[in-house]
């Protein structure tokens, strides 16, 4: 029901291209403040602006949490632009790009924000104390509260413009052209995590790395259409993000900041990062499964949507006026 009631409101094929090209371009028009402050303070200290493209320059160049909040700001503009498509090109409630609930179900979100948020804390801990030469402890109380402002307020809105691209809005829009559910799992899938490939993280751990990040995307998705809804994918990803930021940091991820701990160990990719999409992730569907009462799997995942019947679509005069 999440993705064919998109057929409630206005669904052509070319809005869904027209949409996807206009929230990117505004995502790329909020990231120039970070590139002209990053530009003004490299002549600021006689560099060279070419220097701007490499990716350690750029992330250096600044305080890490000036980095942190201008990086962020372009996913805010995205997720503003994400809001504009659905309402005024789609004539679509935002409720209706979220979930197939008449309201949106906060406990959702928050059940799924705590699990992964206390899981990652556990496992931070029993590794810190079985491997305390991996980290060094690097909390600052002023830089930190700083930090926690900045990530409390923003990275929950980065992430779910992710989740309300991705998870939402090509979600429905690629099922509803294809007239299926496997594919825009699929696709969105693949794609989100595909552009994770420009990430740091590829060039310190190889390109095995795509695993868990496509993986993930895989994870969302499955939890999203399970579930008839986005809530639960919006907790957990705002929940790994927003604790990742604030509890531990290393000099080759996306997001360096004045985190407690940092990671000075050589990390190497191998099973461990494996082990989050083959045994964590399947426990985590298992326990949503579980609570939320899950059933008809191969239905959700792979059946095919039909358009509703002409009796309940919306006056299609009445939603362009």
């Amino acid at each position: 029901m999440f993705i064919k009631q998109a057929y409630n409101y206005l669904h052509d094929w070319w809005r869904y291209i027209v949409g996807a090209i206009a929230i990117f371009v505004a995502s790329q028009l909020g990231a120039i403040p970070f590139a002209l402050v990053a530009a003004f303070k490299l002549m600021q200290e006689g560099g060279d602006l070419t220097m701007l493209d490499d990716t350690a320059t750029l992330m250096t160049v600044l305080d890490s949490n000036l980095t942190l909040f201008l990086m962020l700001l372009s996913f805010v503009v995205g997720l503003i632009a994400v809001f504009l498509v659905v309402k005024y090109l789609h004539k679509q409630p935002i409720v209706a790009a979220t979930t197939s609930r008449k309201k949106v179900d906060w406990g959702r979100i928050w059940f799924s924000f705590l699990l992964i948020a206390i899981t990652t804390i556990v496992i931070t801990i029993i590794d810190y104390y079985g491997n305390p030469d991996d980290y060094v402890l690097q909390f600052e109380a002023i830089p930190f509260l700083i930090l926690a402002v900045i990530a409390i307020l923003l990275i929950p809105l980065q992430t779910s413009f992710e989740e309300y691209l991705f998870r939402g809005y090509l979600m429905q829009g690629i099922g509803v052209m294809a007239k299926n559910r496997w594919l825009p799992l699929v696709i969105t899938s693949v794609v989100f995590g595909g552009l994770h490939f420009f990430n740091p993280e590829v060039d310190k751990l190889g390109n095995i790395i795509m695993v868990y990040y496509i993986g993930t995307g895989f994870f969302l998705g499955i939890m999203t259409l399970m579930d008839e809804g986005m809530e639960l994918a919006l907790g957990f990803h705002a929940g790994n993000n927003l604790i990742a930021a604030l509890l531990v940091t290393a000099d080759w991820t996306v997001f360096q900041t004045n985190s407690i701990l940092k990671d000075v160990s050589n990390p190497t990719a191998g099973f461990d990062i494996l082990v989050p999409v083959l045994v964590m992730y399947p426990v985590f569907l298992g326990i949503m499964a579980w609570r939320y009462k899950w059933t008809n799997w191969g239905e959700k995942l792979f059946g095919k949507i039909t358009p509703l019947p002409e009796p309940q679509l919306e006056n299609q005069e009445q939603l362009e006026q």
